[in-house]
């Protein structure tokens, strides 16, 4: 099965600002758009995905993910993240109608192709599915098969949500890329440990000796 992940950016200005006490307001955006970047450079090399969906109003984020190869869906409900990720399964499905879709966070920098094929590759026996994130609270994938609503409801204690809509959680061994992303310092620390792509690394040179 091939999947058109929907992957949502907000303003880059407004982005990570719990990385507040690692990143100050100069490079934070940066860091944010990096993470963008590796997740959706990954996600395109991935085996499984047949295309990426960053919906963004940010034109910086707009034009560096174009640039690797996404295509890019305005924000036009401004509702917040999962009226966005409603809006562009809507887009993806209103093209292909028969796409399997799945929402992405954008901050998984250390995302390896193959592991995301993997998670992708189990997700594909069921009509919905998630993966929890590595706190084991949020959610970091969120699919719908053909046909099937993707009813996202991201944010805080998301893994609740999902599983309580009766998507399906998916326990796939091996795939600590795919579930790490990065809301924190820590998280960033752990990210970098599992080795980040090439945009989260040239910024992460940035960040103070003393914190990396």
């Amino acid at each position: 099965m091939q999947w058109t992940l929907v992957v949502p950016v907000k303003p880059l200005a407004r982005a990570k600002s719990r990385l507040s006490d690692t990143a100050h307001d100069g490079v934070r955006p940066g860091l944010a758009l990096a993470f963008a970047q590796d997740t959706v450079a990954a996600s395109l090399a991935c085996p499984a995905v047949a295309g990426v969906a960053v919906v963004t109003d940010d034109p910086r984020a707009a034009g560096a993910l174009a640039a690797l190869g996404a295509d890019v869906v305005r924000d036009e409900p401004d509702a917040g993240l999962n009226a966005a990720l409603a809006h562009g399964a809507a887009r993806v499905r209103a093209l292909l109608p028969e796409s399997a879709v799945a929402a992405l966070n954008a901050d998984l920098p250390a995302l390896r192709p193959a592991e995301l094929a993997r998670v992708l590759s189990a997700a594909a026996s069921f009509p919905r599915a998630f993966l929890p994130d590595a706190a084991g609270i949020g959610t970091t994938l969120l699919t719908a098969a053909p046909g099937r609503e993707l009813s996202p409801a991201f944010g805080g204690r998301s893994r609740r949500r999902h599983r309580a809509s009766g998507a399906v959680e998916l326990l796939v061994p091996g795939v600590d890329s795919v579930r790490q992303d990065v809301d924190t310092g820590e998280d960033l620390r752990t990210a970098l440990a599992l080795g980040v792509g090439p945009h989260t690394a040239a910024v992460a040179e940035r960040l103070p000796a003393a914190w990396t």
